[in-house]
C-alpha cells in the first residue's frame, strides 16, 4: 500500500521511512506525486500541528499519509521560548546558521542545569482525511552547547547544538545505538507506529 510521506524535507522523509521499516507500505513522496498542501501550522499543540498536517496532506493526495511536527523544549527560557516556533523564533527570513547563533545567545546567561533541554515530537496518520492515530513524545534530555562548530550549517539546525555532556556529542553526531541508548524519540515513535499498523487491518483503495 503507498503511504504519503507527508514533508518536503529530505531528512524528514529518512525518518518517516525508519519509522515504517518492516511493514507492509510503499513511500512516496509530494514530489514524486506532484502534490502540494498548506496546512496551517498555528495550532496550540505540536499534536494538533501533526494531525492537521496529516489530514491535508491526505486528502491532497487521496490516501494514506504520515506527518509530524516538533521542536526543542527549553524551560529556563520560559515565556521567551515555545517550542512550536522552534523553526521561526528568530525570524522567517533568517537561516539556519542565524537560527543557532541565536539560540546560543539566548543561553549565554544560563549555566548547569539551566541549559537542559529536551526534543518534542509528535506524529500523525491519516487516511483521505481522516485521522486513524497520533502521538506526542517527549525525546531525550540534553542541553544546549556552550558554541558550535564554525561554519556548521545543518538540515537542521537545533540538533548541532542539542549536546549529549555523557558521550560528548551533539545529537546529529549520535549513532543509531546512542539514540537507542537514550531512549530518543523517533525509537520510541517507531515502536508505536509499527505496533499499530500490526493490529488493524488497512484494506487498499482503488
Amino acid at each position: 500500500m503507498p503511504i504519503l510521506l507527508a514533508t518536503g524535507n529530505g531528512d524528514k522523509q529518512s525518518a518517516f521511512r525508519s519509522l515504517l521499516d518492516g511493514l507492509p507500505f510503499h513511500p512516496i513522496t509530494p514530489n514524486e506525486l506532484g502534490i502540494t498542501a498548506s496546512p496551517n501550522e498555528d495550532a496550540d499543540t505540536h499534536e494538533a500541528i501533526a494531525r492537521e498536517k496529516a489530514v491535508k496532506w491526505s486528502e491532497a493526495g487521496s490516501m494514506l499519509a504520515i506527518a509530524s511536527d516538533g521542536g526543542l523544549v527549553v524551560p529556563a527560557l520560559g515565556p521567551a521560548w515555545e517550542s512550536r516556533h522552534t523553526r521561526r523564533f528568530a525570524g522567517r527570513e533568517v537561516d539556519d546558521s542565524q537560527r543557532a547563533d541565536r539560540l546560543l545567545e539566548l543561553m549565554e546567561p544560563y549555566t548547569g542545569a539551566d541549559r537542559r533541554a529536551s526534543w518534542a515530537e509528535a506524529l500523525a496518520v491519516a487516511y483521505n482525511g481522516r485521522i486513524l492515530a497520533s502521538w506526542k513524545l517527549l525525546g531525550a534530555t540534553g542541553e544546549i552547547a556552550q558554541a558550535r562548530l564554525a561554519g556548521l550549517v545543518p538540515e537542521f539546525w537545533a540538533f548541532t547544538v542539542w549536546n549529549f555532556p555523557e558521550l560528548e556529542k551533539t545529537y546529529n553526531e549520535l549513532t543509531p545505538d546512542e539514540l537507542q541508548s537514550l531512549n530518543d524519540h523517533w525509537t520510541r515513535l517507531g515502536h508505536l507506529v509499527r505496533r499499530f499498523f500490526q493490529s488493524i487491518y488497512v484494506p487498499p483503495l482503488d
